[in-house]
């Protein structure tokens, strides 16, 4: 938009598409209506295009006014949201962040997600709770939490999810298995002992994504052994109850290994996730933060050296 236009404009744009009339948007400005005419007339001339379409009945936003519209509300609602935070935390009365994790979550990115925090919103208390994914998206639809860091898939339409990191997926066994001599691990000789699994009820979705994976690279496994915690699929591996699949960065115990799949690149996803009815005043900026360093991590990373992932676990609608 030209640097002509002002942010009194975008108020006089949105003022004349909820009136649908110029007189009564004027009264609602406290402009005279040749007087807002005038302005939105400049403003089209200004940026060379016509944003409302002018009929007997009323005035209606063209195709492209529509565009400018959803714009300017937008930016008035940011405008609005950020001078209310602002004088809430100064205020002191920005309620604590409830905010729930899986135990399958890296803590670094629940130390990534709380220095935000911090920094974003200093002297706000936030309050950790952890659980298995479905617990902490049942309290969440209660209202107990206020969002959470959990794994994906996260299904359906009333979650705001953002992603945070991915983390290739890798075999965990034994430090004296014969397989831990290799640097890289094929499907065929893993899946046969590919026997522990995460508890499917903690994570129904994540579950059932990961057998589509394994299906989709004409692998079927037997599920023998499920386990709630990291440290649970570790015990049952060093046991001797089969192999696991895991995410690169958990934390290992002495007597475990990890080694990288040939053949295919999966990852495990983390996300920041809210309900769309949640309330608490910080949630819309810190999806926004991680929003746009996605997208700048996009747009600086060169395309050739972005990983070509064959499969991975996405967000579920």
């Amino acid at each position: 938009m030209s640097e002509q236009v002002e942010f009194r404009h975008l108020k006089y744009i949105v003022a004349v598409a909820e009136a649908g009339n110029f007189t009564r948007a004027a009264e609602r400005l406290f402009l005279s209506q040749p007087s807002l005419s005038k302005q939105i007339k400049d403003i089209e001339t200004e940026i060379g295009v016509q944003l409302f379409e002018r009929h007997r009945d009323g005035v209606y936003p063209t195709p492209i006014g529509q565009m400018v519209v959803d714009y300017a509300v937008a930016t008035l609602y940011g405008r609005t949201h950020v001078f209310k935070l602002a004088k809430e935390i100064f205020s002191g009365t920005i309620p604590p962040l409830r905010v729930g994790f899986s135990c399958f979550v890296n803590s670094r990115h629940l130390q990534t997600f709380r220095s935000l925090y911090a920094k974003h919103f200093p002297l706000c208390s936030v309050q950790l709770s952890g659980g298995d994914t479905v617990h902490i998206l049942q309290r969440m639809e209660r209202g107990d939490l206020d969002c959470a860091v959990l794994c994906l898939p996260i299904a359906g339409p009333k979650w705001v999810v953002e992603h945070i990191a991915s983390t290739p997926l890798v075999a965990c066994m034994r430090t004296d298995d014969p397989l831990s001599e290799r640097t890289e691990v094929g499907l065929q000789e893993l899946v046969p002992r590919l026997t522990v699994f995460r508890d499917p009820d903690g994570h129904p979705a994540a579950h059932a994504r990961l057998l589509e994976m394994l299906a989709a690279a004409n692998s079927s496994v037997h599920v023998s052994c499920t386990a709630a915690t990291p440290h649970d699929i570790q015990l049952l591996v060093r046991d001797g109850y089969g192999i696991a699949l895991v995410n690169e960065d958990m934390p290992l115990e002495s007597d475990m290994a990890i080694r990288h799949l040939y053949g295919v690149q999966w990852t495990a996803d983390t996300a920041f996730v809210y309900s769309s009815d949640s309330g608490h005043p910080a949630l819309p900026h810190i999806q926004r933060h991680f929003y746009k360093r996605n997208t700048e991590t996009v747009r600086k990373q060169p395309q050739a050296d972005r990983p070509q992932l064959s499969l991975k676990f996405d967000i579920t609608a």
